[in-house]
């Protein structure tokens, strides 16, 4: 899906449940429409089936590295030269953004391929998605599941040694946001600053107050800022 003609295209992730036309459901569109109008920023969204196997109990979770893992190429390897075509830029960097797990897929995508990512601006980020992959019997697999391991940024971002990847990622700017009320855990956004920091990359988190939750009210606030302060 995409909405707008003109501007700084921005790839937002749906959360764990969603689909493409989230965004537009939630009413997240409707805020971020005099940024489209002014021509500021094209805003583009994609199914993720991959975010919504991770909590489904009945699927095997080595299948669901796996498909973590074809979601990333996908973004990679079609959304992204999909994206260049319709901006006619055959080199036009983008933003990447979304909530809850949609963040940890903007987190994903900027730390795995810096190349074709400008920003990454992650909302209520669930990183630590480790506590999904367990056996039939509820005993958690070993990280170094096939697929799983460059699936999550917690596992190779520390081992990430010198390489152009990372004198690219050095770059990008990744900003994290959260609430402080219901359902917000915010250590997980400073756990992925230090992460972060630790190599170099320019972040920042923003802490909000307790009146915001992890939820689309927060979400409809915290994106409107954050996208009319990108270049």
């Amino acid at each position: 899906m995409r909405w707008g003609h003109m501007g700084r295209p921005v790839l937002l992730f749906p959360t764990a449940g969603g689909d493409a036309e989230e965004i537009e459901r939630m009413l997240m569109i409707r805020v971020l429409e005099p940024l489209i109008a002014a021509g500021r920023i094209k805003v583009y969204s994609v199914d993720s089936l991959a975010a919504r196997t991770w909590g489904d109990r009945d699927m095997g979770h080595r299948h669901c590295a796996w498909l973590q893992n074809q979601f990333d190429a996908y973004i990679y390897r079609e959304v992204v030269p999909a994206i260049r075509t319709d901006c006619e830029t055959p080199d036009i960097e983008i933003v990447v953004a979304g909530a809850s797990i949609g963040a940890f897929n903007a987190m994903a995508s900027i730390c795995r391929h810096p190349d074709v990512f400008k920003q990454a601006i992650c909302m209520s980020g669930t990183y630590d998605v480790e506590r999904f992959i367990k056996d039939a019997h509820g005993n958690p697999l070993p990280p170094s599941l096939p697929n799983f391991y460059f699936s999550s940024p917690l596992q190779y971002l520390p081992r990430l040694g010198e390489s152009p990847q990372l004198q690219q990622l050095r770059k990008r700017f990744v900003l994290m946001a959260h609430g402080g009320g219901r359902w917000e855990d915010p250590a997980q956004d400073w756990t992925m600053a230090r992460l972060l920091g630790a190599k170099g990359v320019p972040n920042r988190v923003d802490p909000w107050g307790p009146e915001y939750d992890h939820d689309w009210p927060t979400w409809r606030t915290l994106l409107p800022k954050y996208l009319g302060e990108v270049e």
